[in-house]
């Protein structure tokens, strides 16, 4: 093996500085004490031949260990995504490691290492999760990995290549949960309410086998009596209507929670919306605005449109300027000309900003069925919540609730003036986003 090579890859590690230290103070002590120098040397010469042999054995092969880090195609924003390592030894003995896994800057990890031992001529998989909160590229590195043997006075460094660079696209994670909850009829188990039908004024489908969620009046006993098991009428909801999410991509969404934006959190909920509307035949479609011209993705309901949408919405960033709501309405109109549902993600902190949009949404309230989305502030909440112990705090927290006031001014207003609203914390947004979804559809609105 090339010299240069062996120098690079070793290091010394802590135990061998601790045992030079105990034979320095040995040498010390035998200063005063001459019967005490011969042993000095004695374990010198020995820490020498356990560190050549140690060495030695570290280097008995030129390639010790290979492998791969195996990742996902692409991320999931704000979603817990594995992450794994595997590695394969060549060597005849068991050893101890620490793997140091390049993983890309955006996630600041400046201390990440697993501490393991590799039986010998073995492969072992180590895994480990990562939670992106930005949506882009990330770039990983190499797989570094330090070995040392039971002696452990050397350490050698072996570097995997393992350079990748993996897409972080808006939540598919949360979209496929959904859509597993949709298809086995279990949205309850996710936080989605029950919606009560009042009569069924739509058009029969099929008989089907009872599952949990299902309403039981519409219970069929003549099947249920042939079948020997609950069978229910399913009936068949209206469909091909439009489901537009509106996405304000301006400064009022740029404020952090929870390591995402109020931005990240309404991509995400337009993505499971988007899906959800396609499952139940519906057209999905997208508008995207902020101060420029706005992004428009047509309402279709075809299954591989969902693709378009998140294309749509992966690149999409906030800026710090006032959103244009004016050019969003001349997009609205110009794309969509049938009565939609149109679910509008914005954020109002204060009343007369709502009051400076409100002609553009009552423009959209009169050709659709507008609900406006926007956010508790839970910074706020706890604000409110905790008992003020001084006069600065009793001072912040009645700034507090006047603004947690103003919120609920909002919402009656636009209430009053026949706009649906959703005022829901960040991490509640898509649960809430459905039930309105679902709620409305239920009752024939759109």
């Amino acid at each position: 093996m090339n010299p240069i090579t062996i120098f690079k890859q070793l290091h010394l590690s802590n135990r061998f500085f601790q045992v030079l230290a105990g034979i320095v103070l040995v040498f010390v002590i035998g200063y005063f004490v001459p019967v005490v120098g011969p042993i000095g040397e004695i374990i010198f010469y020995g820490f020498i031949v356990f560190f050549g042999v140690d060495a030695l054995i570290l280097y008995s092969r030129k390639n010790p260990l290979s492998g791969q880090r195996v990742t996902p195609q692409r991320l999931s924003n704000g979603d817990e995504n594995p992450i794994r390592l595997q590695i394969n030894s060549s060597l005849n003995f068991t050893v101890k490691v620490e793997i140091i896994d390049e993983v890309p800057h955006q996630f600041q990890l400046r201390d990440f290492s697993i501490s393991t031992s590799l039986p010998p001529n073995q492969e072992q998989e180590f895994r480990y999760e990562l939670r992106p909160t930005q949506r882009g590229e990330y770039d990983f590195g190499d797989i570094n990995v330090f070995l040392q043997t039971a002696l452990g006075f050397v350490r050698r460094s072996v570097t995997i290549p393992a350079s990748e660079t993996v897409p972080v696209y808006p939540s598919f994670i949360q979209m496929r949960k959904f859509e597993m909850y949709v298809i086995s009829n279990r949205l309850t188990d996710a936080g989605i309410k029950k919606i009560r039908r009042l009569g069924h004024t739509m058009e029969f489908d099929q008989i089907k086998e009872y599952v949990r969620g299902d309403d039981v009046r519409s219970i069929n006993w003549k099947a249920t009596a042939r079948a020997n098991e609950l069978m229910v009428n399913q009936y068949q909801d209206e469909r091909s209507q439009n489901i537009i999410n509106i996405i304000d991509t301006g400064r009022v969404m740029k404020m952090p929670f929870d390591g995402l934006h109020l931005l990240d959190y309404a991509i995400n909920t337009s993505l499971v919306i988007s899906n959800i509307a396609l499952l139940k035949d519906d057209k999905a479609g997208l508008i995207t605005f902020s101060n420029e011209n706005a992004g428009v993705v047509k309402p279709q309901k075809r299954r591989t449109h969902i693709r378009r949408i998140q294309e749509r919405l992966y690149n999409l960033q906030t800026n710090f300027l006032e959103s244009d709501f004016e050019r969003m309405l001349i997009a609205l109109r110009k794309h969509v000309n049938q009565r939609s549902l149109v679910l509008l993600y914005t954020n109002f902190e204060t009343f007369s900003a709502m009051e400076r949009q409100l002609p553009y949404l009552q423009q959209i309230a009169n050709r659709h069925l507008l609900v406006t989305i926007f956010f508790e502030n839970t910074e706020m909440t706890r604000l409110i919540e905790k008992k003020p112990e001084t006069l600065g705090e009793i001072y912040t927290q009645t700034i507090a609730e006047k603004f947690s006031f103003e919120k609920r001014q909002i919402v009656r207003a636009l209430n009053q003036r026949g706009i649906q609203t959703i005022l829901t914390p960040p991490k509640e947004l898509s649960v809430n986003a459905i039930n309105k979804y679902l709620e409305l559809k239920s009752r024939g609105l759109i």
